[in-house]
């Protein structure tokens, strides 16, 4: 189980990376100057009602939205870890995808964070966070 705090740690960690409080909901989101990585995402009424209708509903517990690198990268991650990963008709089309963090291991989501500032991240910096890590 994973919470906000483990997101934040994680999240600031990462080279370039801040926060900010605020959007449409008052929710913390990470980001770099090139854009959003991570962000705190509760429902809205239209997701309520999308999902509804499709016969499912939000998960208990918050939920935090990250970047991925493509659709298909996102639909393998969702055939994957349907457990821990899902999506909302809001999403189709986006390369993104929610996660539940009250069922995901914290290491788990380091992974699913750092691949999410990878997508943001200046190549360079990118290649020597890799580097320094022995990824690359």
């Amino acid at each position: 189980m994973a919470t906000i705090d483990d997101v934040r740690a994680i999240a600031l960690a990462l080279p370039g990376v801040t926060e900010r409080v605020g959007g449409h909901t008052g929710e913390p989101a990470w980001r770099l100057s090139s854009g959003q990585i991570a962000w705190i995402r509760g429902p809205r009424a239209t997701d309520l009602r999308q999902l509804a209708a499709l016969g499912a509903a939000w998960p208990e517990g918050p939920v935090l939205a990250v970047r991925v690198g493509s659709q298909e990268e996102k639909e393998a991650l969702l055939a994957a870890e349907p457990g821990i990963l899902f999506s909302i008709p809001h999403f189709d089309g986006y390369s993104g995808l929610l996660v539940k963090l009250d069922v995901i291991g914290r290491d788990r989501l380091a992974e699913l964070i750092a691949d999410a500032w990878l997508v943001r991240a200046p190549v360079l910096v990118a290649k020597r966070w890799l580097d320094e890590r022995g990824l690359a």
